[in-house]
């Protein structure tokens, strides 16, 4: 019988892990193959997005096994299916696996051809509990972390020292718009920003001074 869970939790830590890109791993457990493919999702509408695709490219499986996180903010949604394995073998230990993992908006598909040989509900539980952990383990991890976007007019000459200033503030250059002066727009986590307008009020003088124009949020590679 089928299993189906989903739930949405309050008061879930904002500060978490999200994938940086999609990715799979493949293992062989008694001549069953396991593939799992995990991928970031931001809403629970991409997230059956993703399973639907990889349901769709392994159609001939045995079992598309999902579990997925999506976290930020105040809340966070979970869902996992056992996708016909017998009920709690399957999507339960996925989603225990990504829990633990200190991810969110993420969603995996384990997807299994049988092999002949029944694995028993302990070795179902541990199939599936490892291709989890193992593609998890082999992700590229990125930090959702607050942004500023700003604009800054320079003149020419200084053009090379603010470019080498933003990268060393872990910032990155948006735009350039080159007139009378150069327009540049300029993207930094937030805890940059200061350390970037002190230095460039020290080189200018106390002259030049970006303008925040506006507020979001981006992914930064950890790993």
């Amino acid at each position: 019988m089928d299993s189906k869970v989903s739930v949405t939790i309050c008061c879930m830590i904002k500060d978490y892990f999200v994938p940086l890109k999609e990715i799979r791993h493949e293992h062989v457990v008694v001549n069953s193959r396991f593939i799992a493919t995990i991928a970031p999702v931001f809403s629970p509408e991409e997230a059956r997005t993703f399973i639907a695709r990889i349901k769709k490219e392994f159609a001939d499986a045995s079992h598309n096994v999902p579990a997925y996180i999506i976290g930020g903010g105040n809340t966070v949604t979970e869902f996992c299916s056992d996708d016909g394995e017998p009920a709690g073998t399957s999507g339960k230990p996925a989603l225990a696996v990504l829990r633990g993992s200190g991810l969110g908006d993420v969603a995996v598909v384990i997807t299994r051809y049988f092999g002949g040989a029944l694995l028993g509900t302990g070795g179902l539980v541990k199939a599936y509990t490892e291709s989890t952990q193992f593609v998890v383990n082999a992700l590229e991890r990125g930090r959702r972390v607050p942004v500023y976007v700003s604009m800054l007019a320079i003149p020419y000459n200084l053009l090379e020292r603010v470019r080498l200033m933003t990268t060393r503030h872990n910032g990155e250059v948006v735009g350039e718009d080159f007139a009378g002066d150069i327009t540049m727009t300029l993207q930094f986590p937030v805890e940059s920003f200061d350390g970037f307008q002190k230095e460039l009020q020290e080189l200018s003088a106390g002259k030049l001074k970006a303008e925040v124009i506006e507020s979001k949020e981006m992914i930064v590679n950890i790993s």
